[in-house]
């Protein structure tokens, strides 16, 4: 059973869910003494081709996929076969298994590879490194690894972290530093930025710098900022919107920002599969306000067949603010790999 993320675990102050943050806090700390430990043991393997681990320190929500579809996007418009890796979480196959888009549905191969898979050749497996092998024999010349930072399996060349820079209303991105399930962490800040070697901040469209208090957060790392932008407006007219992402306030923050007349906004939770009574609860909802229905790329994909053209889908990509910069930075670090 999926569950609502929390939003006090992203609330800095301790008087949040105070008996919460207590209870769970324990777990949080077997939680991370397990990850810390697998980490320490493992022997990470040379797949043949380097390495890109797009991840993040948190349970979601930071726009990790969105940043590792654009470095596809930058190393392929350079003339790199780069290809994509997941995990393919909420999907039944286990792989190593290409994704097909007019093939595969999100119930097979999860939702975040088959948006990966609409721009660049992208696997799926749960085990990484016989994914990684059977895309180096089918010709990649580097691996994107989507969520792979606490996956120590493949050796990798460049260990990005994807941070979501939004702090207003005392939102912070890491919450108290609590690790899961007292707050949304997937392990001590410090312990993750000692594997890292860059940052990537995800800022609204909105701000025009990252907070000053979080960027001394990552010391002498380089630190890149991107942002979602949305391909297109929203649908015209009211609508109602939805989303099942880690962070669904976010969506209904964005859309309005984009001008959307939004009638009403029903959050579910991250990587729902969305059941039948649950689509019939949306359509009635569109039809008390008159509204048509609109949600996110990730969430249409998971949609049936027969819904997705009753719904629009609002899809935004990762743009980064100094592309030339940041893209030299990747081919530096690859070039001096070899």
């Amino acid at each position: 059973m999926k569950l609502n993320t929390p939003r006090w675990w992203y609330r800095r102050q301790p008087d949040h869910a105070r008996i919460s943050r207590a209870l769970l806090r324990p777990l949080g700390w077997i939680w991370a003494g397990v990850t810390a430990r697998r980490i320490a043991r493992a022997a990470p393997v040379d797949p043949g081709c380097p390495v890109i681990s797009v991840g993040n320190l948190t349970v979601g929500g930071s726009g990790k996929t969105p940043v590792a579809r654009e470095i596809l996007r930058l190393l392929r418009s350079g003339g790199l076969d780069a290809q994509a890796l997941s995990r393919g979480y909420g999907g039944s196959l286990e792989g190593p298994v290409r994704v097909d888009p007019a093939l595969h549905r999100a119930a097979q191969v999860g939702d975040e590879p088959l948006m990966l898979a609409q721009g660049a050749p992208a696997w799926i497996a749960r085990d990484r490194v016989a994914g990684a092998r059977a895309a180096v024999a089918a010709g990649a010349q580097a691996l994107v690894l989507d969520d792979g930072h606490q996956n120590p399996a493949l050796r990798k060349t460049i260990s990005l972290i994807v941070v979501d820079g939004e702090t207003r209303d005392d939102e912070w991105p890491f919450g108290d530093g609590a690790v899961f399930p007292a707050g949304p962490m997937r392990e001590p800040l410090a312990a993750g930025l000692a594997r890292a070697d860059a940052v990537v901040i995800m800022l609204p469209t909105d701000v025009d710098t990252a907070d000053p208090e979080l960027l001394a957060l990552f010391g002498d790392l380089p630190v890149f900022t991107a942002r979602l932008t949305a391909e297109t407006p929203p649908p015209p007219g009211p609508q109602v919107g939805f989303a099942g992402i880690a962070k669904p306030w976010k969506v209904e923050r964005s859309l309005i920002a984009a001008g959307c007349d939004l009638a009403d906004f029903v959050p579910f939770p991250d990587h729902a599969a969305y059941r039948p009574e649950q689509l019939r609860f949306l359509q009635d909802r569109a039809a008390t306000f008159d509204a048509g229905l609109v949600t996110t790329e990730k969430d249409w994909v998971r949609l049936p067949a027969d819904w997705r053209a009753r719904i629009a889908a609002w899809p935004v990509v990762a743009r980064f603010d100094d592309a030339l910069t940041f893209t030299a930075f990747l081919t530096g670090r690859l070039q001096s790999a070899r």
